[in-house]
């Protein structure tokens, strides 16, 4: 349709209908809800002569922008169009930031979502979803260095990784990458700062990685027997804190398998410090490491000796002695959270944090590239902080989405989860990631 010469609108009313005409026709989806909006130049008069303008034509697409000319000169008027979130691409901040959960939060592949969308008469190839996520990551990537940024910048931090299948190129085999996690959440310990996670993908699990990502970190790190971290203790900066229930869990893995005496006390023994964590959860620093101390330190204690006497009675090769052993070789870092309140007595709040990565593994099986590593861990720091601070990700993606092209880069900071919590609906899955 020609909106121009004798086909020219007298009115906006008229032009509104040629237009929504217009889309109908060179959309044709009909049965989809659409939301039309008209962006009009804010010019009543012609800024080069002062004539009246009137309608001369259109560019209709997905983000409408209409024009006006000069009725007494050459001069045409135009509304700036929004901001797209990819340049020239069709795609608006609600459909990515669904693809993105969709993916990320609800582990639904693409090439499924494609099947999903075409069944609503949407043809949208999984290859061109690939492309959208790439480059509203490369938009969003000012926002995930943030979230690094206050990740890391706490005095404590819990640290994991979990391994990520690569698609390997030329071969059609995949390789082992890592998807690390760091997380700062001191809601335990009844802080009152805003949680947050940041992941970081490597292409292999070698120790520079991690001793990279914290090298500017001073606090206590919460995390596994990894050799890796090792180097990071030793400039004493960083504190170990271990994991007890990495030490439990070998136990209990015995207990499953071969029930003895012997491994029941010992899950006995850790129930009961892990009861005395259990009424003191949300309470601050003080008041935990009093409990602690008057509590949690003899059992911990007589624990101990009792995990040497029994170790001399058991074969030096036996499985429940090299579970002991860990236990035993890593005292030090496991009692570490009695002498400071702020500590967890586990690195439960990183493994909680990976638990979607390994979810979304089993789906889609492993990343396209090493550039599909990247997204994932840029879309799970930004949809993971979002649900620690109880807010809804896919609510959180289009808030971003719509607005961080244009936002200034030196005020990224205010567009973290926990700043634009008041004006978002919250997270009915909190519960299940805390």
């Amino acid at each position: 349709m020609d909106l121009t010469g004798s086909d020219l609108p007298d009115d906006i009313d008229d032009l509104k209908l040629r237009i929504a005409k217009l889309r109908r026709m060179q959309f044709g989806r009909n049965h989809l809800e659409r939301e039309e909006r008209m962006h009009r130049p804010a010019e009543e008069r012609c800024p080069g002569c002062g004539g009246t303008l009137k309608p001369l034509g259109e560019d209709i697409s997905e983000q409408l922008e209409s024009k006006l000319a000069c009725s007494c000169c050459d001069c045409i008027v135009q509304a700036a169009a929004p901001s797209r979130p990819i340049d020239r691409g069709l795609p608006g901040p609600a459909l990515l930031a669904h693809i993105a959960t969709s993916k990320f939060a609800y582990h639904i592949p693409l090439y499924r979502q494609s099947v999903m969308y075409a069944r609503d008469g949407v043809e949208i190839e999984s290859g061109t979803m690939c492309h959208w996520l790439g480059s509203q990551t490369w938009l969003l990537d000012p926002l995930v260095d943030a979230v690094r940024r206050y990740a890391l910048g706490g005095t404590k931090v819990h640290a994991d990784d979990t391994p990520l299948p690569v698609l390997a190129p030329g071969n059609g085999k995949t390789k082992t990458g890592r998807l690390w996690v760091y997380v700062r959440d001191d809601w335990p310990s009844g802080s009152t700062e805003a949680p947050a996670v940041w992941f970081a993908d490597t292409p292999d699990r070698r120790g520079e990685h991690p001793q990279r990502h914290l090298a500017s970190f001073k606090g206590v790190l919460q995390a596994d027997a990894f050799a890796g971290y090792a180097e990071l203790y030793a400039g004493g900066q960083i504190r170990e804190a271990a994991c007890l229930a990495h030490a439990r869990r070998k136990l209990h893995d015995l207990h499953a398998v071969r029930p003895s005496s012997i491994t029941n006390e010992a899950l006995e023994r850790f129930g009961a410090l892990y009861g005395i964590e259990e009424h003191i959860h949300g309470k601050p620093p003080g008041e935990r490491l009093r409990v602690r101390q008057t509590q949690a330190v003899p059992l911990l204690e007589d624990m101990k000796r009792w995990f040497e006497a029994t170790i001399l009675t058991l074969s030096a090769k036996s499985d429940t002695t090299k579970a002991i052993q860990y236990s035993l070789n890593r005292w030090p870092a496991l009692v570490y959270y009695c002498g400071d309140g702020q500590a967890e007595i586990d690195n439960l709040i990183a493994e909680r944090a990976l638990r979607g990565v390994a979810i979304g593994r089993r789906n889609y099986l492993f990343a396209g590239a090493d550039t599909g590593g990247e997204r994932a861990a840029a879309m799970y720091s930004l949809i993971g902080s979002a649900r620690l601070n109880g807010i809804d990700p896919e609510a959180y993606l289009h808030y971003v989405i719509e607005r961080v092209a244009d936002y200034p880069i030196n005020r990224i900071d205010d567009l973290l989860p926990w700043n634009v919590a008041p004006v978002l609906p919250a997270s009915a899955h909190i519960d299940s990631i805390r």
